[in-house]
């Protein structure tokens, strides 16, 4: 497996010259850096106006690994053969290195580059990337990759520790300023040189950047990259490796995800949760990305209005901040009627509020963030429990709270900083055996436990919040507005009737539904179109793997029986008796769908009968490699045995003559239609017509 770093860009508050001058004194020798023990020119040569400066150096590196292994190895140190290009003129220094002890053995690349900060000239960034690919090492392999990882993520902060000790004697010895270069002036008699034939393999002939290998020039800056002094600001402390791994998945995001990209805090979430294994992050993220786009969380909080009664009688809300900043929430369980709460309101209401809750406390950590200038990444909750009973040890009720708590743990990671429980009563044992099994080891180490008034005093509550903003219920100075709960009136428990339409009703359970495609084995919807001129919509989106998608008519049901008009059967549909052509007819081209993509197209219908969605796998032609994998990719490997796709879909029938105006009713459904009318008003009278959009 390839190990990966990606630095941040390190900003220095110098010049590029004087940048350039400091990092020269690291050679020949560096007492600072005490594995690197010397180096030596190998080849070096100038453009013919001085502007191009390349060195190439043999460098040595002592190997910092157990003795048993240096033996094994049989060397002291290792040569790396590093490649310089200084560019005068356009201000850039661009490294590249390799190794050259055990090549045949171990391949370990190095790429960096000094460039002009885009928004400061005086300014100077600095950024590398490295990988390291160990193919074999006498049966120590993995030991030789956490050796080589740690001692390299050691150095990189060593490095930029370095160039600032040699900026600071520089400065000391009275050198704080170096001029730009400028191009020397040209005699007559060069001109007419440099005008005539030049040498193929010169620098001058093919410009700098002939001179460097591929890699080297795909270190250019872009406008979108996280630097080292932002990330301690906003994001906190993280170790070299911490920073390349939210680097990584914050690329890998950015190149495969068509929707909206997290917020850097909510990347590092993940991360943290899955205690930076990379790969485990990004299939924690990637089920929760799904996730919020199926039940538009992301529009939470312009949409979710709180009944009145859960306004009332659910007793929990924000209350000022903790010790630390943190936002703080008040929940007064045991005061709160869970079953009457269940059966006035429905469990679906109690869920959608639970995550405006979390919502919430996310935007409330980013205004702490800007508010205080460090940042808050997590809150605390505060937890009553005087007055829980057996009435909250109600089995759907229990059943509901470990459905929230799960919903959360999977989507929210690392945002409850810490739980305050207090006055906890006999019944809570418990309630905390049915619960805990389902709550992450990182999260229960977060819970403080008090039962009865040993809050109170020292290593209690004021340890943890300032005593002016301890609620008054608990004895403090602070006024709390949290609404005290209390029992639900039975006469506004909605009907048996009425619970399950409450259910139906939320837009985002039953939105889009989900499908999952397997080799030989494609997912098929049967839409019944009474009136020949009817338009389908459809709107899906590819979440693992390469689908194909097509469409198809057919004057007979299949499989399964009749429906109403317009209703839907699905799964593989299509019998394997029937002849294309003869039993069903292909009515749109198929259509190869990437994954990540989301399309949204329609069909003009020219025939009443049976219209069949189908999707099937996709096999990409042999020899043919992959590009970056789409969103869910590593999901497949960890939760099917075999190959699989997997996609959300939804679709839509109406009249032809209602559609072109249909465009509200299309939006309401939140189907991402909206890229359609440009399309559909291009459709000929009386033709059938069809068309796909790709939003990539």
């Amino acid at each position: 497996m390839v190990q990966r770093y990606q630095s941040p860009v390190r900003v220095y508050k110098y010049p590029f010259e004087l940048v350039m001058a400091a990092y020269e004194k690291r050679f020949p020798t560096c007492p600072q850096i005490p594995v690197f023990l010397g180096s030596e020119v190998l080849r070096e040569s100038r453009s013919p106006d001085g502007a191009v400066h390349v060195v190439e150096r043999s460098c040595r590196l002592r190997v910092d690994a157990p003795r048993l292994l240096r033996k094994i190895a049989g060397v002291e140190h290792v040569v790396f053969v590093q490649t310089n290009v200084l560019n005068w003129k356009e201000r850039t220094l661009l490294i590249e290195a390799h190794n050259e002890t055990f090549a045949n053995r171990v391949v370990v690349n190095e790429h960096c580059s000094y460039t002009v900060h885009p928004e400061n000239e005086d300014w100077t960034c600095f950024e590398q990337s490295a990988s390291l690919d160990i193919r074999s090492f006498f049966g120590f392999e993995n030991a030789l990759e956490k050796i080589a990882m740690k001692q390299y993520t050691a150095n990189v902060k060593r490095g930029k520790e370095v160039i600032e000790h040699y900026l600071n004697e520089l400065i000391s010895q009275g050198t704080s300023h170096i001029p730009r270069w400028t191009p020397a002036p040209v005699r007559e008699e060069d001109a007419r040189n440099q005008a005539g034939p030049r040498d193929p393999g010169s620098l001058e002939a093919h410009g700098p950047s002939s001179a460097l290998g591929p890699a080297l020039e795909a270190v250019s800056m872009d406008g979108d990259k996280l630097d080292a002094d932002y990330i301690e600001r906003c994001l906190g402390h993280l170790t070299p490796m911490q920073e390349s791994c939210l680097i990584q998945l914050r690329h890998w995001l950015q190149e495969t995800h068509k929707g909206k990209i997290p917020k850097d805090e909510h990347i590092l979430r993940f991360l943290r949760a899955r205690d930076f294994h990379l790969d485990k992050a990004r299939e924690m993220l990637c089920q929760s990305l799904s996730w919020r786009k199926q039940h538009q969380v992301d529009l939470l909080l312009q949409t979710w209005q709180p009944p009145a009664l859960l306004e009332e009688f659910y007793a929990g809300g924000w209350h000022y901040q903790d010790i630390d900043g943190r936002p703080l929430y008040i929940l007064r369980l045991g005061q709160m009627d869970t079953k009457g709460l269940m059966k006035a309101v429905g469990e679906e209401v109690l869920l959608r509020h639970v995550l405006s809750v979390n919502e919430e406390g996310q935007k409330r950590c980013e205004g702490s963030t800007r508010q205080l200038g460090r940042p808050i990444s997590s809150w605390t909750c505060l937890l009553d429990l005087e007055g829980l009973n057996m009435r909250h040890l109600w089995r759907p009720g229990v059943k509901a709270l470990l459905r929230m708590i799960e919903v959360v743990e999977d989507n929210y990671p690392e945002t409850l900083g810490r739980l305050l429980i207090v006055r906890a009563p006999r019944v809570f044992p418990v309630l905390w055996t049915l619960i805990s099994p389902f709550i992450n080891e990182n999260t229960r180490r977060k819970f403080l436990i008090y039962s009865g008034s040993n809050y109170q005093g020292p290593g209690g509550l004021v340890d943890y919040l300032d005593r002016e903003v301890i609620p008054d219920f608990l004895g403090g100075e602070s006024v709390c507005n949290v609404p005290e709960g209390g029992l639900v009136p039975k006469s506004l428990y909605m009907t048996e009737e009425e619970q399950e339409h409450a259910d139906q009703l939320w837009q985002w359970s039953e939105t889009y539904h989900s499908a999952s495609v397997l080799r030989g084995a494609p997912h098929e919807v049967a839409v019944e179109i009474l009136e020949g001129e009817s338009v389908i919509t459809w709107d899906f989106d590819i979440l693992r793997g390469d689908v194909v998608f097509s469409l198809y008519h057919a004057k007979k049901v299949p499989r399964p029986g009749a429906r109403e008009p317009g209703t839907r059967a699905s799964g593989q549909l299509i019998d394997k008796g029937w002849v294309l052509g003869r039993d069903y007819s292909r009515v749109e081209a198929p259509l190869v769908c990437r994954e990540g993509e989301s399309i949204q197209g329609s069909h003009v219908t020219r025939w009443p009968g049976v219209y069949l969605l189908q999707w099937q796998m996709h096999s990409p032609p042999g020899g043919v490699a992959c590009s970056l994998p789409g969103v869910d990719d590593v999901l497949t490997a960890l939760h099917s045995p075999g190959p699989k796709c997997k996609l959300l879909y939804y679709y839509e029938v109406l009249a032809s003559e209602d559609f072109r105006g249909s465009m509200s009713s299309l939006e309401s459904c939140t189907s991402g239609f909206s890229q359609l009318s440009a399309t559909t008003s291009s459709s000929s009278s009386g033709q059938s017509h069809s068309s796909s959009l790709v939003s990539r």
